[in-house]
This record gives C-alpha cells, structure tokens and sequence, in this order.
C-alpha cells in the first residue's frame, strides 16, 4: 500500500514538472517570434513524448539524449521528415531541461591546475584588455593551449618559471615545419601576445615576447579583386524589395558598399546605434571601439522601410533579425556572407569564395583610391589602426593603374 503512494506521489510530481516545463519552453519560443499554429505542433510533439517517458517510468528531470533516441526508434516504417521534425523539437527542449536543471542545481566548481588558470586569464586578457573579437580568440586560443600543454608535459606545474627564449623558439620551430607560412605568422603572433601578457601579469620577471623570432612574409603578393561602381549597384538594383527577406538584405548590402562595415559590424547593429536626429550610425568596430559614421540618405530610407515594415515586434535588440523563428539576431558574420553571396549569385557577377562581405569593403576603397582618395583618408574611412592595412585593402590592378597614371615626362613619354 505503501509503495504504490509513492509511486502515485511520484507520478503525479512528474506530471506537475512535465506541464511546468512544457509551458516555459513554449513561453521561451513564443518570445522569440514562434507562430502559435508552430507552437501548436510543437507542443503535441513534446506531449507524446513525455506520455511515453512516463509509461517507462523515467523521471522527467533526468531525460538525455539517450532517451530521445530510444522514442524515435519506438515504431518501426515512420517517415523521415516526421523523425527529422520530432528531433528538431526535442533537441531544444531537452537542452531546456538541462538548463533548467543546472539553474536548480548548480555545478559544484572544482579546483583547477595552474595551467587552466593562466589560459582561462588569458582568454579574458584578449576578450576585456586586449577587446579581440571572439572569432580572434578562438584562432589564438587553441594555439596557445598547444603551447601550454607541451611546457607542463615538460616541466610540470611550474612551466613558467622554466621559459627562455631557446624553449619558446624550439616550440616555434617545431611546430611551424611543413605548415604554410599563415599558420606560422599567427603561431608567432600567439606567443608573442601570450608571453606579453604573462609579463604584464606578473607571472614573468622579463619580457620574453621579442624571443619569438619574426616569420617572413611577402607582402602584398597578390592583387585583392573588387567590384566595379557599376556592378555593385547592379548587385543592389537586382534584389527583390518585393519580399521582406529582399528589404532585410538591401540595408545590409548598403551598410557593406556605402560605409565600409565588416561583417562582424552589421551583426553586431543594435537599435539604440541608429540615431536618427543627428544622422550617424554607431558602429562597434574591433577593440570595443566605437565609431560615428554618417547615416547616408538611401541607407535610412532602407533600414526604415525594413524596420517599419518587416522587423516586427521581438525582444531583440539587433538591428537585422533570422527570417525564420527564432527570431533573434543574424547568427555571425557568416550568415552576412551567405547574403552577400546569395545576392552576388542573382545579379549574375561571381567573385572569390573566401570573404565575401569584405567584397564590398575592399571595392569601396578601390574606387575612393581610384578617385584621388589619400591613404590616410580611406583609412580613416575603413577605421584602419594601421595605414599598413589600408595599403592592402586599397591595392588596385595594373589595369587601373595604368589608367589613372600620368605620361613619363620628356619626349616621346606615354
């Protein structure tokens, strides 16, 4: 009599759960732009499987990944696409789940080593004092991890107090052999950031950043292509306005070929950086740092046709949003190339496959160069650091160049 309270007791909690944590999960997807008809298949989703954890008698808090693949293999001949729909709605909620376990049971932190605390101080060294973009600490993190782990596999614990320069240049050396020459310039720019940053922290009595030797590099080797001013208002003139999906990328693609902006720097947008008063558009470029640029009169008239008409309502505060629900912010620069491409693609023009929003980045600066543009203006208007940068960006072809280059002076001259 006893354990048969118990384990109504014990059903009836794991209904109480399962009810709660459907609803919050559903509330969780409502906010981010879901349909309701969405959230209505969804939910009959989640219902059949939750009927089914309790006919097995799992408790609801401790469901995995291994019982969603046991409810998909409980009926044999079922469609793909139905298989394909139930894992899309229940990989999330599962990782509810686990989120909502972790906010009622949080992880009992446990000691790290030493070497842990110095990669997890350096990460937050190049996120905070440094301001990389998370794209540039996950290149300089795993190097650096390489290079952690050989000194302790070396040394032990105090792998620190055993650098030197014949050490670091070792690893150098070893590491860089029968690898291009990029992987060795961003190994050697990794040490010599890292073993800075242990000096400025004090883990170090001596600066040993200029022990890493200098990789040799050839500089501008190549001529970096660009759009023609025609061609890139070609790509513009041929984007459906037609659909909200064409309005999102038309101020996209103006940001790109008006402005100058990086990828990482549409994504990045938000409402408040749209001042329309005083005409400026805030952009948070690399190193937290913030630039006022001009809100140019079709980029306006763009961004407010979008906003207006096809942004709706989210608790998002990123200027371009996901078409499709979740309707939260573009998921990373990638997704900025995909819409350059996609629109390059339907204008008929091609382009090289790497960097395609830096296209239109390095078409502005050839076309500024090509109208008599300084250096030092078009890196001011790019928000270069170094004007080394902007010699790259603003290279033209010969072809340009032969056309915007005066006749050798004295007979015969052409």
């Amino acid at each position: 009599m006893t354990t048969a309270i118990a384990s109504l007791s014990n059903r009836s909690q794991n209904t109480e759960l399962s009810n709660s944590l459907t609803n919050s999960f559903l509330t969780y997807l409502r906010t981010h732009g879901y349909a309701e008809r969405t959230l209505y298949k969804k939910k009959s989703v989640i219902a059949s499987f939750l009927r089914w954890t309790m006919e097995k008698q799992f408790a609801v808090n401790e469901l995995n990944e291994s019982h969603l693949s046991a409810f998909l293999d409980r009926l044999a001949q079922r469609q793909e696409t139905r298989i394909k729909f139930e894992i899309s709605v229940l990989r999330p909620f599962l990782k509810h789940i686990g989120a909502e376990r972790e906010a009622q049971n949080p992880p009992i932190l446990i000691k790290t080593s030493n070497a842990d605390n110095i990669n997890r101080l350096y990460i937050e060294y190049l996120r905070k004092e440094r301001g990389l973009a998370e794209n540039s600490i996950l290149v300089y993190s795993p190097l650096i991890n390489d290079f952690i782990t050989e000194l302790v596999k070396q040394n032990g614990s105090a792998f620190i107090n055993s650098l030197d320069a014949k050490i670091i240049q070792k690893f150098l050396l070893n590491r860089i052999r029968n690898r291009s020459s990029e992987y060795a310039r961003l190994l050697a720019t990794a040490l010599r950031s890292f073993l800075r940053f242990l000096y400025l922290y004090q883990k170090t009595t001596i600066d040993l950043s200029p022990s890493v030797p200098m990789v040799r590099q050839r500089d501008k080797e190549r001529v970096h292509g660009s759009f023609s001013p025609e061609e890139v208002e070609h790509v513009l003139s041929t984007i459906d306005l037609s659909i909200p999906r064409g309005r999102r990328d038309q101020a996209i693609l103006l940001l790109l070929a008006r402005l100058g902006l990086r990828a990482g720097e549409v994504v990045s947008l938000e409402l408040d950086d749209i001042l329309w008063r005083s005409g400026e558009i805030i952009v948070r470029g690399k190193g937290h740092v913030q630039d006022r640029l001009p809100l140019l009169s079709d980029i306006g008239e763009s961004l407010a046709q979008y906003l207006n008409q096809d942004r709706g309502t989210t608790l998002s505060r990123k200027v371009f949003l996901r078409m499709l629900a979740p309707r939260i912010g573009l998921a990373g620069p990638g997704a900025v190339g995909h819409i350059v491409r996609y629109a390059v693609d339907r204008a008929g023009l091609r382009f090289p496959s790497r960097g395609a929003a830096h296209f239109f980045r390095h078409s502005l600066a050839t076309r500024m160069i090509c109208h008599g543009a300084s250096i030092a203006e078009i890196s001011e208007i790019l928000r270069h650091r170094s004007q080394n940068s902007t010699l790259i960006y603003a290279k033209v072809d010969f072809e340009t160049l032969r056309g915007v280059a005066r006749p050798w002076p004295g007979k015969g001259g052409n």
